[in-house]
């Protein structure tokens, strides 16, 4: 796949983590990446964003583009009214990710929440948008533990309505001692996207040396993401 749409059950399950793991193990294996963060929220006019934090764990190698930025942490399409910035719309995110494939073997598009999060009050407009005219299959990053089946489910619904293809659903932080419920949740979690479990990236993943996170990445990602990874029976072996 040229194009691949990273969206989240919701805000803080890891899709930033998730995305750079991915970019790490495609550029571990010779292809070229780019990164596109179409509205980045919560960062002033010269922090480093989500974007950076790909470079950062992944490498310099990626090619990153940011269309959009406002400095509240809020939903894009709010954050953008209230700092009397344009909103993002999906044709632009669309151009420029189609821009990038153009000169790369993979670009990854970060969402910013979950799918449906507006990017724009007027039109209604939304990361799924995009990635209905990217024709773009649309990883999805989820939580672990109790609560994640419902809202995955939710995301996969979402999906399905729009005829957007998933390409499975990948856990943003596995933690070291797992409970009950995240146990059950390896198995459950594919009937509730109705798609395979694609990695589990463990808990604390980006707080560590780059270099050994680079290297650990493809181990986290099943072989549809470019690792490989054995599955859920490794979990919890």
């Amino acid at each position: 796949m040229a194009i691949m749409v990273v969206s989240g059950t919701g805000t803080g399950v890891g899709k930033t983590v998730a995305t750079a793991a991915v970019a790490a193990a495609a550029l571990g294996a010779g292809r070229s990446v780019a990164v596109l963060k179409p509205a980045q929220t919560g960062v002033g006019p010269y922090e480093p964003g989500d974007a950076a934090e790909v470079v950062r764990l992944a490498g310099d190698a990626v090619t990153t583009a940011e269309l959009a930025r406002y400095p509240e942490p809020l939903a894009p399409a709010t954050a953008a009214r209230r700092a009397g910035l344009p909103p993002v719309g999906p044709e632009a995110v669309a151009e420029a990710a189609a821009e990038l494939a153009g000169r790369h073997d993979l670009v990854l598009v970060e969402g910013a929440g979950g799918l449906l999060v507006r990017f724009d009050d007027r039109t209604g407009a939304t990361l799924a948008d995009a990635a209905r005219l990217l024709a773009a299959p649309v990883l999805v990053v989820a939580s672990a533990g109790l609560g994640t089946l419902n809202s995955t489910a939710l995301t996969a619904e979402a999906l399905s309505r729009r005829d957007l293809a998933c390409a499975g659903v990948l856990v943003g932080a596995w933690p070291s001692d797992p409970d009950l419920a995240c146990r059950c949740n390896l198995a459950d979690l594919p009937v509730a996207a109705g798609a395979p479990l694609v990695g589990l990236l463990p808990e604390g993943a980006a707080a560590g040396d780059p270099a050994g996170f680079r290297a650990a990445a493809p181990g986290w990602l099943a072989p549809a993401l470019g690792g490989h990874w054995a599955g859920p029976d490794a979990a919890t072996a």
